[in-house]
């Protein structure tokens, strides 16, 4: 699957844990499309990676952040629920919405996600 919207860069820490950071910045009317990329990624991790997700210094394979703002920088309502599979994304009301997606994960997550999502380094 090709992503349109997010386009991640990556970087590695001393103890080979990889962090994809991807921002995008979309009109009202494009946030479904972007909320249902993002859906899709995080989806498919919560799946493919079940049960382990959490700090990777802990252990787990792989975790994330996920915020969302307004052009005024104001904070909007940006969700994953696991168990549903589904992301609610408010959009902004007067302008774009900035999400920012952050995943981190292990050699192994990282090869999946590359190939899941034809992501290049």
């Amino acid at each position: 699957m090709a992503l349109d919207y997010l386009e991640f860069d990556y970087s590695e820490d001393e103890e080979g844990t990889g962090t994809w950071d991807a921002m995008a910045c979309v009109k009202a009317e494009r946030v479904p499309a972007l909320a249902a990329e993002i859906e899709a990624v995080l989806r498919w991790a919560s799946q493919k990676f079940s049960g382990r997700q959490g700090a990777v210094e802990d252990g787990f394979d792989w975790d994330y952040d996920l915020q969302a703002q307004d052009d005024d920088g104001e904070p909007l309502a940006a969700r994953f629920d696991k168990a549903e599979g589904k992301l609610t994304l408010q959009a902004s009301a007067t302008g774009r919405t900035s999400v920012n997606l952050s995943l981190s994960g292990s050699a192994h997550f990282g090869d999946a996600l590359r190939e899941k999502f034809d992501i290049e380094d």
